[in-house]
């Protein structure tokens, strides 16, 4: 069974330990298990048959903020918000299905280059103590070198068959400051490897984007 985690301080940062394709996978490599409800913005990819396959970061009431590489068709996902323990019940969780997906019209599945994706829900979810929405940067803004950030995501927390995936985050050596969603995980060499680092798309960026596929071509993206 799988538990919620996936800070990205980084997505999902703070968009799905530290280094790794078992990131890509949705779940973190060591690290430790999160507080509940202590990463209330983090949802779980889940196929139609409630297998977890990527984390997300929910972005509007409508929206889910990804990774493209996480898209294998609307009709083929469940979204799950207020989750912990991935297919354990616990009376806390949200469950929409996906309306349509956006890919970043840059996205090419060959360099990962432009991995990012939304997903608008055919209905909305109901934001409470355990469900709430992932702050954004603005469009363009830096994070200095050097600053320690949370990635977040699920992963088991033992590797027996009585092993549950949890909730777990860790940290890492750059992007993110207060608390917003900098980064979504994207791909990496091997797992948790420390010689190579894992690869974000950064949020900010697309800040535009996000906010013109949601609201609209119309939007004041300036204010941002």
């Amino acid at each position: 069974m799988m538990s919620l985690l996936m800070s990205l301080c980084c997505m999902l940062l703070n968009l799905m330990t530290v280094h790794s394709r078992v990131v890509r996978q949705g779940r973190i490599v060591g690290g430790h298990t999160a507080v509940p409800s202590s990463i209330k913005y983090i949802v779980s990819l889940q196929s139609t048959r409630a297998q977890h396959f990527c984390g997300g970061s929910l972005v509007h009431r409508y929206w889910v903020l990804t990774a493209a590489h996480c898209n294998i068709g609307a009709e083929h996902m469940m979204i799950v918000a207020g989750d912990y323990i991935v297919n354990t019940f616990e009376g806390t969780e949200q469950y929409a299905k996906p309306s349509r997906v956006v890919t970043h019209p840059l996205y090419n599945r060959s360099t990962n280059n432009a991995d990012i994706m939304l997903i608008k829900l055919r209905a909305p979810m109901v934001l409470n103590k355990y469900v709430s929405l992932a702050p954004l940067p603005r469009q363009g803004t830096g994070v200095i070198d050097g600053v320690v950030c949370r990635v977040s995501g699920w992963g088991y927390n033992n590797l027996g068959p009585e092993g549950k995936m949890h909730a777990r985050e860790t940290l890492v050596g750059r992007w993110c400051v207060g608390g917003y969603v900098y980064g979504v995980v994207s791909w990496g060499n091997g797992c948790g490897d420390p010689k190579f680092p894992g690869v974000y798309s950064a949020v900010s960026k697309f800040r535009r984007w996000i906010d013109q596929t949601i609201y609209g071509l119309h939007t004041r993206c300036s204010k941002y």
